[in-house]
């Protein structure tokens, strides 16, 4: 008897283990009323906007141009990058990720200008990670500048299965900040001012959408790599927005082009100066409820933490 009823206390705890992991979207969040910006500036073409940087085979073209899907299997992942390059600008697509075990999975949307700087480049990102043991898609922003390789990492869980329907995923960029938002709801803010502004980039950047192996650190050093029996795995891509000013970094002098420029401008204009109040509650809900790591708490990682974590 007492042997049956270790048992049934073994199975129990095993399943409170279980349930303990299962993904945060299954919780309840009321989540904040904040601006919808994505609403303010139109969609572009993705064939008329975009090159294929790796993996053309693995990325098809829908819907006249306004949808693409990119797959990772066991041959190639696959990426797109802007015709256009950037010295600010707003940045934003709706992103349905990959379903199933997709451990080592990396989706990501992000700016950078590796191609022109390789020695001193700049990133901003938005990295989608595919599920470890809590079954749950994770996000990661990050920034660089200047080809410094201390990565500025925070990383949060999501309120919804990003599996299930598209979501918006975009990034505010100007002299002011950079905002990272999904579904338009602020979840980290960079300012450009005091500490934060040696690591605030600079330089034009173009803007990639790719999807790749990341099972050497997108899940505790490998410990979880992608599983190809699972393949392809096929992350879809719509409602693409990219406004701001376009420069020709081969011109260093060269002005902002007025193609794709909104009549209230997108970025240095007054109304994005600041986040409102609404957005920064939104933001302080965001963190307080689903950000699980952040590189300034990270003692074990830095000696001595960046200047702005101070």
């Amino acid at each position: 008897m007492a042997i049956f009823q270790h048992i049934i206390l073994l199975l129990c705890l095993s399943l409170f283990c279980t349930t303990s992991l299962v993904s945060s979207h299954n919780r309840h969040y009321t989540t904040p009323t904040v601006p919808r910006l994505t609403d303010l500036f139109s969609h572009v073409s993705v064939n008329q906007s975009f090159s294929n940087v790796f993996g053309g085979p693995n990325i098809k073209i829908l819907n006249n141009g306004s949808t693409a899907t990119f797959a990772l299997d066991r041959t190639s992942g696959s990426g797109l990058a802007s015709w256009n390059k950037y010295n600010y600008g707003f940045f934003s697509a709706a992103i349905k990720l990959p379903a199933g075990l997709t451990f080592g999975v990396v989706v990501a949307f992000y700016l950078s200008n590796a191609d022109m700087y390789p020695h001193s480049h700049d990133e901003i990102d938005i990295e989608l990670l595919g599920n470890d043991k809590r079954i749950d898609w994770v996000l990661q922003t990050n920034v660089y500048a200047n080809g410094v390789s201390t990565g500025r990492e925070e990383k949060f869980y999501f309120w919804f299965n990003p599996t299930l329907q598209h979501h918006y995923y975009s990034i505010l960029w100007n002299s002011h900040h950079i905002v990272f938002l999904v579904d338009n709801i602020p979840v980290r803010e960079f300012p450009n001012n005091g500490k934060f502004s040696a690591a605030h980039p600079l330089k034009p950047m173009s803007l990639y959408v790719t999807i790749w192996d990341g099972s050497q650190w997108a899940t505790h050093g490998g410990k979880y790599p992608v599983n190809y029996k699972y393949a392809p795995f096929v992350t879809s891509l719509t409602d693409v927005e990219m406004v701001g000013c376009i420069v020709n970094p081969k011109q260093p002098n060269s002005s902002c082009s007025s193609a794709n420029v909104s009549s209230i401008d997108p970025v240095e204009g007054p109304d994005f100066v600041k986040l409102s109040n609404q957005q920064m509650s939104a933001m302080v809900w965001a963190r307080r409820k689903l950000m699980f790591y952040s590189y300034c708490k990270d003692t074990s990682r830095f000696k001595v933490l960046p200047p702005e974590c101070k």
